[in-house]
């Protein structure tokens, strides 16, 4: 680490990254390496921004910044330290009007473009400070990326159609002002922001900004498990800013009483950069793994079977387990789990959920559910259940055991969505009875996976005393739901737990680091769910997102191939009526997990990229690649409608002799050509739809 100091400007970062921060000759504090000529055209920013009730704007807009506070605070200290393979920059900030402190602390992986910012409110006052609005990362005066030829990203996401980047110039969404007449800036921004008890519903809680004369990107992620977030991307003075946060007063009616000793911390938020929006995509890649809790499923990612989609439904027996256990088995999974339904004995079994028991009727006979356990155990697997810890249905017998105060409660009455109350996880009794549900299925009956999932959105949030607004109350809520996970781990270090919220609801980087998995959707039709798994690694790891894979009896050969393929390059979840397919579709299956296993200890080091872009939702054609020093692998689908030939770009083999190899299926009839000069693959696939895996390598040395 060097650190180099003038007069008022100092540089922290390594050799992949680097911030200068400039602190006036008053102690405002910015980041910029100096000071412009014009002082009246800095784009810079204060380090945090923040609104209390009674200190709003010194701008009135509806954007992050501009806010009187952070205009105030004055530089106090900063101090350099290492923490093991990380870089970190803490900086004190003081507003002497109101006794406000912010501590404002940077931390970037070494080797890796990228940058984590958490930011600490204490009240050093004598008047308590009514916070609406605190930014985890304000940065103004971004220099490269030029507003005229800047695109901003965003992806939609919606139960069966998640991971949909879109991009906008970003003049189309902030029009030039200025002409005969110079404005500093306007009072619109180009912003998302993150509703309710699911995080990435209607949106990723992710942005990009990408120049397309230069290529060069940032990616950002705000690390919330809860709907309470929100972005900013705008221009000031000629060049773009960015601001990042969780909840606040105006998106989501967030208030904080910060009182004198009181502290607040923000939510934790995340930048990358890269020289193209992949290579972005790939530092935050990397920046994912180096924050997540360490886990030995990253590393050995085993094939799960799953007896939900396209298969069982939600309607497990013993009688339609067994066979599936057996044909999961024969084709190579490590995992079956359950899914949802193994705990109902009645029709209305969902506004009844909650105590986690097994059905008897579904699971008959003097083992009950223990049969099944026992012969996933027999056949080489690990068993698995699903359960929704954090709901209880309002018949359940856990409703009325359980305070009034372990739920989420508005103006003092229980909140009820689709017949089930909501945990809140910051209640002692509403943990206690998880960990006891936990407990039991794990260490008393050996279950060794759970599927944790959540299927209702509790809205606003919840009300802990009278004086709470529902915002504060979600996000302590969310809070200590991160906490449980965590405890859940700490008595359980080998439990594989996987992230799942209708689909892809809860695509946060918050869960993504305790959790192993992530289900990337509910989608069942294969042909949909290419766009989804292509896009999903814009989301999270490789080798954590899960991707049904489920062949039917009818489909044909190709169609088989077809979903198989979407989940080689990722988690395979295979699910369907293996015990049902024909003995070719079944040798199928039993050879794309097979290539699994074969390439799946590449996957924990790999970095995505998009041959062919960021897929679209009706793109004809849909690629997927992951790089790693040595290999290429590629998946290509071929949708109905498209031509039978496509090229895909891969900038990084650009000048290499690379040679393209069929690796799934073996039979294919893909012919492909490969362009070193150009860094370009021609790919063609007779038949849609269609699919195929692809392994790219320098060829052999000739031998003298």
């Amino acid at each position: 680490m060097t650190v180099t100091r003038t007069d008022q400007s100092f540089s922290w970062g390594h050799d992949a990254f680097r911030l200068d921060l400039r602190v006036a000759a008053d102690g405002t504090t910015r980041v910029g390496p100096s000071a412009p000529a014009d002082p009246a055209r800095d784009g810079a920013l204060p380090l945090v921004e923040v609104t209390a009730t009674g200190h709003g704007r010194y701008w009135s807009s509806h954007r992050l910044v501009h806010s009187a506070l952070g205009a105030r605070l004055r530089h106090r200290a900063h101090h350099v330290t290492r923490e093991g393979g990380w870089h970190v920059l803490t900086v004190e900030l003081h507003d002497p009007d109101t006794g406000l402190v912010a501590e404002v602390t940077y931390r970037s992986p070494d080797g890796v473009p990228a940058l984590r910012a958490e930011v600490t409110l204490r009240n050093e006052g004598t008047a308590t400070l009514h916070l609406e609005s605190v930014t985890s990362l304000a940065l103004g005066g971004i220099t490269d990326i030029d507003l005229d030829t800047a695109d901003v990203w965003w992806a939609d996401n919606d139960w069966l159609a998640e991971f949909r980047w879109q991009r906008r110039p970003l003049r189309a969404a902030l029009p030039q002002l200025s002409g005969r007449v110079r404005y500093a800036y306007g009072k619109g921004s180009f912003a998302l922001a993150g509703q309710g008890t699911w995080s990435s519903c209607g949106h990723l809680p992710m942005g990009a900004l990408s120049d397309r004369a230069s290529g060069r990107a940032w990616v950002w992620q705000i690390e919330h498990n809860g709907g309470g977030w929100r972005w900013d991307c705008g221009e000031r003075h000629d060049t773009a800013y960015l601001a990042l946060s969780g909840p606040t007063d105006s998106d989501h009616g967030w208030r904080h009483p910060l009182e004198p000793g009181g502290e607040f911390r923000a939510v934790p938020v995340s930048v990358a950069l890269g020289e193209r929006l992949d290579d972005a995509f790939g530092a935050l890649t990397r920046y994912r793994r180096a924050t997540r809790r360490p886990h030995r499923d990253h590393e050995n990612l085993p094939v799960i079977f799953n007896d939900y989609m396209n298969c069982l439904m939600g309607d497990p027996t013993t009688e339609k387990l067994l066979p599936l256990v057996d044909a999961a088995a024969d084709v190579g999974a490590e995992y079956f789990v359950i899914d949802a339904g193994w705990y109902d004995d009645s029709a209305g079994w969902w506004d009844s959920v909650g105590a986690w028991e097994p059905s008897t009727t579904r699971f008959p006979g003097p083992r009950g559910i223990h049969e099944v356990l026992d012969r996933i155990r027999e056949r080489g697997m690990v068993p698995g259940l699903w359960l929704e810890p954090e709901v209880v249905g309002v018949r359940s017998p856990i409703a009325a055991a359980l305070p009034h105060e372990a739920f989420f409660r508005r103006d003092g009455v229980r909140v009820v969505e689709t017949g089930r109350y909501q945990l809140d996880l910051r209640h002692p009794a509403a943990r206690a009875h998880l960990d006891a549900v936990v407990d039991r299925l794990v260490g008393d009956w050996g279950v060794g996976y759970l599927k944790l999932d959540h299927n209702i959105d509790a809205g606003t949030g919840t009300t802990g005393d009278a004086a709470e607004v529902p915002a504060a109350g979600a996000l302590g809520h969310h809070r200590g739901h991160l906490a449980w996970l965590e405890g859940v781990l700490d008595r359980h270090p080998d439990l594989v737990l996987e992230n799942c919220a209708s689909g892809g609801m809860r695509a946060d980087h918050a869960l993504l680091s305790r959790m192993q998995l992530l289900s990337t959707s509910d989608q069942q039709n294969l042909l949909l769910y290419a766009p989804i798994a292509a896009a999903a690694p814009t989301a999270v790891t490789p080798e954590q997102g899960a991707v049904w894979a489920y062949p039917q009896p009818e489909d044909t050969l190709d169609e088989v191939a077809f979903t198989l393929v979407g989940a080689l390059l990722g988690r395979v979840h295979l699910s369907g009526p293996l015990a049902g397919l024909g003995p070719r579709a079944r040798a199928l299956v039993r050879q794309a997990v097979a290539v699994h296993r074969d390439l799946r200890a590449d996957l924990p080091g790999a970095l995505p990229v998009w041959p062919l872009g960021l897929p679209a939702w009706d793109d004809p054609w849909v690629a997927l690649a992951l790089r790693t020093p040595a290999t290429t692998y590629l998946t290509a689908w071929r949708r109905p409608g498209a031509d039978p030939t496509t090229t895909l770009r891969l900038p990084h083999l650009l000048g290499t002799p690379a040679v393209a190899t069929p690796i799934f299926p073996a039979d294919t009839r893909a012919t492909t050509a490969w362009n070193p000069g150009a860094a370009e693959l021609t790919l063609t696939l007779p038949a849609a739809p269609s699919a195929v895996l692809l392994r790219l390598n320098r060829p052999p040395a000739r031998r003298a």
